[in-house]
């Protein structure tokens, strides 16, 4: 039996992945948006990767745990679009579409840990 929500929240994450990836080909070829770029990514990919292995935890604390590493990733996906932005990489407004998109997506998954903490601990 599949969660609506999760299966929404998963295809959100990968779409976060595939547009992030195709945003970062646009960046300038240079060392330093070359770092960065990988930097962003890695950890773009990261939140839809660790996201479909939260899904398949096996009990609360093991969710909790996953969803901290998605939250993680999630802030790090802002961090670099805000270094982008911010450092003159781009001025593209799709910058500033994923910086909004990570920062959605971290404020999701914190509420989710706190939900999901909170569960684990009533248990």
């Amino acid at each position: 039996m599949t969660n609506p929500k999760a299966d929404e929240l998963k295809a959100r994450t990968k779409r976060f992945a595939l547009e992030t990836l195709s945003f970062r080909r646009t960046l300038p070829a240079t060392d330093e948006a070359s770092d960065i770029g990988r930097q962003l990514s890695r950890s773009a990919t990261g939140v839809a990767a660790n996201y479909r292995a939260a899904c398949r935890s096996r009990s609360d604390v093991e969710f909790v745990a996953r969803i901290g590493v998605v939250l993680e990733e999630a802030d790090e996906s802002a961090f670099w679009l805000e270094i982008v932005t911010e450092g003159g990489l781009s001025k593209q407004p799709q910058a500033l579409v994923l910086l909004d998109e990570a920062n959605q997506l971290t404020a999701i998954f914190a509420a989710s840990r706190i939900t999901a903490n909170r569960r684990s601990n009533l248990k």
